[in-house]
């Protein structure tokens, strides 16, 4: 990654966690939460990868990063089209996937010297914009994720019979797997904002 090597290492860790917990939701579930776990999955460990920082870790190809995120992207826009069940979830998966694709392609168009997981900032007017889009969409993204996650005033105290769920253990699992779900996508949303800042 082109950028502060603590930083990418930060990044490796966020993403590379997530994507190890969306993979283990696609053991249970429904087919389409599988589905959409196993895309949350590719996506977090395909970040954690392109994060790594190049001072220490010799990058993949570019043109590895632009067929997996492409194919990423193509199979999204299907679903997108054909599913309309979770339509809004998988145009957000679709915009991620572009945006990934949008790094690797100014990672393939970079000098041989400034190669690394994310290419040098690019002067290019249609990459800037295009840049520039994506870091607006995941901003409002992670600002609306981040405000659906907190919790209203009322809700801080838990009723009774929740809280006694909680207390002996059983029944907390399954009520709090939707928000755990939902701040692994925040999560997602934050490192691709900060690594978009690196193009």
């Amino acid at each position: 990654m082109h950028g502060p090597e603590p930083v990418g290492w930060m990044l490796v860790a966020l993403c590379g966690a997530v994507g190890a917990y969306c993979l283990r939701r696609t053991r249970g579930g429904t087919p389409g939460q599988r589905r959409e776990a196993a895309g949350e999955a590719v996506m977090g460990l395909g970040m954690a990868v392109m994060a790594l920082p190049a001072s220490a870790v010799d990058p993949p190809p570019p043109a590895v990063f632009v067929a997996l995120f492409g194919a990423t992207a193509g199979y999204g826009l299907a679903l997108v089209l054909f599913d309309g069940e979770h339509r809004l979830h998988h145009l957000h998966h679709t915009v991620g996937a572009l945006a990934m694709l949008h790094m690797a392609l100014a990672m393939a168009a970079a000098p041989a010297p400034a190669h690394g997981h994310h290419a040098a900032p690019s002067a290019h007017p249609a990459s800037a914009a295009a840049t520039g889009a994506l870091l607006v969409y995941f901003a409002l993204y992670t600002l609306l994720a981040g405000a659906r996650l907190a919790p209203a005033p009322d809700s801080l105290r838990l009723p009774e019979t929740a809280a006694s769920g909680v207390r002996g253990g059983r029944g907390a699992g399954p009520r709090r797997a939707p928000e755990v779900a939902a701040a692994c996508r925040l999560a997602m949303g934050i490192g691709m904002f900060a690594m978009l800042l690196t193009v």
